[in-house]
């Protein structure tokens, strides 16, 4: 039996105040479908509107795609400036406008074409319009290019086991916590409630005439 080819995948790697992203694309349109089947929850897909293009994923760090809207400028822009030379008429253009959205907002359906996507929710849809090419900013990133042929599916599989691992881990801290938490509340009630008594001895002496200075010495 053949075995079938893994799909080429170009990465770029980019820093931006401080931290360090990674940006990847499909050669063409058949390594997109893998793309946008294998994606990562942490991915930001970036596209031109309306024109074929490559589609590019920002891979974010833990934590950073519920902040999405607010990434730095410099990152959309680097973004967007590799989706455009990466589309054979948008390169030419100017005023070219990039779609982008979290890769979990991707909706791909069985009538749609080899590389065709929707969305899920339009509201999650964010636009940038580039102006003109930035030669600078793609000789950055090509600098960084790497070409390498990744088993997709079993990269996702594997991002799932340490993301669960993770959770697992987390809900156990979180159940410790919860504990000790409980134990501290025990022990602080179990204090008061024998303060409580101590005061309710003290009380029942002084009916009997007690100072608290006879009570003391009487105690000792």
């Amino acid at each position: 039996k053949k075995k079938k080819k893994k799909k080429m995948v170009f990465y770029f790697t980019t820093e931006v105040e401080g931290k360090t992203y990674y940006l990847y694309m499909g050669k063409d349109k058949v390594e997109n479908e893998d793309l946008i089947a294998h994606g990562w929850p942490d991915d930001l897909w970036f596209h031109v509107d309306s024109l074929s293009s490559a589609h590019v994923y920002v891979r974010l760090p833990d934590g950073d795609l519920k902040d999405w809207e607010n990434l730095p400028e410099q990152l959309i822009v680097e973004c967007c400036q590799l989706v455009k030379q990466n589309s054979i008429e948008g390169c030419k253009k100017t005023n070219v406008k990039i779609v982008y959205t979290p890769w979990e907002n991707l909706k791909k359906t069985g009538d749609m074409a080899v590389g065709q996507v929707g969305f899920k929710k339009r509201k999650r849809v964010r636009y940038f319009t580039v102006e003109k090419k930035n030669r600078e900013v793609l000789k950055k990133l090509e600098k960084t290019k790497e070409e390498k042929h990744p088993d997709l599916r079993q990269q996702r599989i594997e991002r799932d086991e340490r993301e669960r691992k993770r959770l697992q881990k987390e809900a156990k801290l979180q159940r410790q916590k919860e504990k000790e938490e409980i134990e501290r509340l025990r022990k602080e009630k179990e204090l008061r409630s024998y303060a409580s008594l101590n005061d309710e001895a003290l009380m029942q002496d002084n009916k009997h005439g007690l100072s608290v200075e006879e009570y003391e010495d009487d105690f000792m």
